[in-house]
């Protein structure tokens, strides 16, 4: 199997090639692209068998690249999309992987690719069906503020200033430096409305300001856990996110 991979992040792109190596042995990729308008170029030139596609990439968007193929491939996109994106991805049909990708995952992934054999236009006709489906949803503001406090004050605090979020039953723990704020929103929702590229999970139950990192290391086990510019508790990083510091 002949396969291509597109994201803008090389670590990511690194991360999925060695799960792909591990959980197909015989599968050849023929190309890594990081911005759409190369994957576009280099699908219709080496036409390989499936193409990973990032959501979000510089140029066009793995949806758009899949929505203009006139080759038959397979996609398979990479997404870091909530809950209403991954309905419409399954109504349409369409393979899709949630980041960070799991070894697990991707194996159901390539067991589709493998059993699956698409008409010519088929991919295209069904990125074009969901693109419609997502042009059509009403945006959602993303989050710049947060009303926090403790008794009778309440103070408005910017996202910038946030180092982590911490999951706590119905409720998310909000850390900023020394400072620390209950908040009557779950971390799930809390996702939904925040930037993905400004804000990573690093654990099943904390999210993470990339810019207030200031380093990341290694414990004695070899686990990973990040620090913050400003001092503030230091977080635990799981396994199944620990490749998006590979390279930092």
């Amino acid at each position: 199997m002949r396969l291509l991979i597109a994201d803008d992040e090389a670590p990511l792109r690194s991360w999925l090639r060695r799960l792909l190596a591990e959980a197909a042995p015989d599968a050849v990729i023929v190309a890594e692209c990081g911005d759409g308008s190369s994957a576009l170029a280099e699908i219709e030139r080496l036409r390989p068998d499936a193409a990973f596609l990032d959501i979000r990439m510089p140029g066009l968007s793995g949806l758009e690249v899949a929505a203009r193929l006139d080759v038959s491939c397979r996609v398979v996109f990479v997404t870091a999309y909530d809950e209403f994106a991954i309905e419409a991805f399954e109504r349409a049909a369409l393979d899709y992987l949630l980041k960070p990708v799991t070894a697990a995952r991707l194996a159901k992934t390539l067991q589709r690719l493998r059993a699956a054999v698409p008409a010519p236009d088929a991919t295209a006709r069904l990125a074009r069906e969901l693109l419609a489906q997502l042009n059509a949803r009403p945006a959602v503001e993303t989050l710049r503020w947060l009303r926090v406090g403790a008794g009778d004050t309440v103070r408005l605090l910017a996202v910038e200033e946030v180092d982590s979020f911490e999951a706590a039953d119905k409720y998310t723990l909000v850390r900023a430096g020394a400072g620390e704020w209950l908040i009557r929103t779950t971390l799930k929702e809390l996702e939904s409305r925040l930037d993905p590229q400004a804000f990573w999970r690093i654990h099943r139950g904390v999210m993470v300001r990339v810019a207030a990192i200031a380093q990341v290391r290694h414990d004695l086990m070899g686990k990973l856990w990040v620090e913050f510019h400003s001092g503030g508790k230091v977080q635990p990083v799981s396994r199944a996110y620990a490749h998006l510091f590979r390279q930092m």
